[in-house]
């Protein structure tokens, strides 16, 4: 059974994925178990809370588009295994994705496998394209500096 840190975790990374690497990795997958909408995609709005400084007093920031999904996978023994996605923006597919890819996660059969060929390769890609941000970034940094004059 996983913990909260560690579901928390994946359901991050299956959030913030892009559409296509993310598809593209579950496609390879073969013998994907059968599954049923508890909540089929729905598009709504979330309130985006902040914080004054990142540690002040919370303030409503504004809302945001998401969609969420709940699946339910068949025959998977005694206990209903139910997986959550819930991304940013309106895409049903990728919210059905990460509540597949989350139920899987909860399985023993599964988890081990959707760990090394979903989870990691989206965390590397993640990672890749926040150094490229941050390369980007840099190149355009300008650094201000005063010369103090002779006397």
């Amino acid at each position: 059974m996983p913990t909260v840190s560690e579901r928390q975790a994946w359901m991050a990374t299956l959030a913030k994925a892009e559409l296509d690497i993310f598809e593209k990795l579950v496609n390879k997958l073969d013998n994907l178990p059968e599954y049923s909408f508890l909540r089929s995609p729905e598009i709504g709005l979330a309130m985006v809370r902040g914080r004054a400084g990142g540690t002040g007093e919370a303030f409503n920031l504004g809302e945001i588009t998401m969609t969420r999904c709940v699946v339910q996978l068949e025959n998977q023994g005694e206990e209903a295994i139910a997986g959550f996605g819930y991304v940013a923006g309106r895409s049903h597919r990728h919210a059905e994705l990460a509540a597949l890819c989350d139920a899987l996660l909860q399985t023993p059969h599964w988890c081990d496998r959707i760990q090394a060929e979903v989870i990691q390769p989206l965390q590397i890609e993640s990672q890749k394209q926040q150094e490229l941000q941050q390369r980007q970034t840099e190149a355009t940094k300008v650094n201000f500096f005063t010369m103090v004059r002779g006397e």
